[in-house]
């Protein structure tokens, strides 16, 4: 099923509860048409249409958001149970990363502290790159198999 954000209130609720429940995701980039797959502290804009993440600038995911910024980010709950097979809810965000900079960096630097406030200083460092995806779609999946479309409008 595809529907816009904007048109779909339970699955914004969904994805808000989600995003507040959990405090890493996996980031998939591409390094010379090879996936690569890093764990990434993460938070999420009020409007859900940015996610934010932060690396330093001398990683392999820094380094191929560089050369190719489309990424894909996945956020999940699962507990590793039989029961995740009925009850786990998986998302996978879809968009372009870019770094953030003054002023618009302050602002967003409060909303990712605000959910990671022991990182304050990994992600005030000099070497530090506070990263923004903007989303063009989120795939959500629950119960095994119901999968949904959310695309973001621009």
């Amino acid at each position: 099923m595809e529907t816009t954000l904007e048109e779909a209130p339970q699955l914004r609720k969904l994805l808000k509860d989600l995003f507040s429940s959990q405090s890493l995701a996996v980031l998939s980039t591409q390094d010379d048409g090879q996936s690569y797959g890093s764990l990434v502290a993460f938070a999420a804009t009020g409007d859900l249409r940015h996610l934010l993440f932060a690396t330093t600038r001398t990683t392999r995911k820094y380094a191929n958001l560089l050369r190719n910024p489309q990424v894909a980010m996945v956020i999940d709950n699962r507990t590793n149970q039989p029961t995740d097979f009925h009850t786990a809810i998986a998302v996978t965000a879809t968009g372009a990363v870019e770094e953030v900079h003054d002023p618009e960096r302050i602002r967003l630097l409060r909303c990712y502290l605000s959910k990671h406030p022991s990182l304050k200083g990994f992600v005030t460092s000099p070497t530090c790159a506070l990263l923004r995806m903007k989303i063009d779609t989120y795939v959500v999946v629950n119960q095994f198999q119901n999968v949904k479309e959310l695309h973001i409008k621009r």
